[in-house]
């Protein structure tokens, strides 16, 4: 009714008036719908990417346990048949083969079937050794200490055999060995004796020229060797071969020994 009574002429002012604006509590973020959050157990964030990955490293660890196990279990098995072969080529080589007859520094006769039962570490050597023949009886020492503090081991027995008997007697073998061990055995003989047991383990020895004083050094093997329980030549060590290598060797032999004899 209002419009008809302004007319025509009102008609162009109504076409310029502009919709009224919203109240911005009414905007057009408040017509649209806000997302709702669950706060429920198992409600929240997916799971599924996150229980994958956990699976994935899951299988990953013990693959490659697996694998760390079944490298350890080759490799110790290679490196006893290494120790097998060893052993064989060694005895092929007829060392330490037959009987001996010596002393020992409480002049006591000993004789190859004396140690059968024990492990034996054997060194040829003399008293009058300025260097050498110490450092390695001493070696040898450290190794059956080693041994010794490793429980569930069997003894071994430390023997040092003299290349020089027209020096070494009883008595000079009893004074030196006393330096090193309380069980360290000292053994000696006649120059045959001597010559003897050292032709059985291949020991090369040769006295050198006298001085003045009539002193002289023996040139000689520098070898430590193993014997097993059954008398057998089972190993040696030569001078280049530290203690710790020597007491692994020697263990990794106690556990693969299998006696030969009845």
């Amino acid at each position: 009714m209002l419009l008809l009574a302004w007319g025509p002429k009102a008609w162009p002012r109504l076409s310029q008036l502009k919709p009224p604006l919203l109240p911005r509590t009414l905007g057009v973020e408040a017509l649209q719908p806000r997302p709702r959050h669950l706060s429920g157990p198992g409600q929240g964030r997916p799971q599924g990417p996150r229980l994958g990955l956990q699976t994935r490293l899951l299988i990953t660890v013990l693959f490659g346990a697996g694998l760390g196990g079944a490298w350890l279990a080759a490799r110790a098995e290679k490196e006893q048949r290494r120790l097998q072969q060893r052993t064989e080529a060694l005895r092929q080589a007829a060392v330490g083969h037959g009987d001996f007859s010596l002393l020992d520094h409480w002049g006591q006769p000993r004789c190859k079937a004396d140690f059968r039962g024990q492990w034996v570490l054997m060194y040829f050597g003399f008293t009058h050794c300025p260097d050498i023949c110490p450092d390695e009886l001493e070696k040898l020492v450290q190794v059956v200490r080693q041994l010794e503090a490793t429980p569930g081991l069997p003894p071994v027995q430390p023997v040092f055999v003299t290349v020089d008997p027209a020096r070494d007697d009883v008595a000079a073998m009893a004074r030196y060995v006393q330096d090193f061990h309380p069980r360290l055995l000292g053994l000696t003989g006649s120059a045959e004796q001597v010559d003897q047991v050292s032709r059985s383990y291949r020991v090369y020895y040769s006295a050198g020229p006298k001085d003045e004083d009539q002193d002289y050094i023996v040139d000689h093997s520098i070898a430590i060797y193993l014997l097993n329980p059954d008398g057998l030549f089972t190993d040696y060590y030569n001078r280049g071969r530290s203690a710790e290598q020597i007491a692994d060797s020697v263990q990794q032999h106690m556990a693969t020994f299998r006696s030969v004899l009845p």
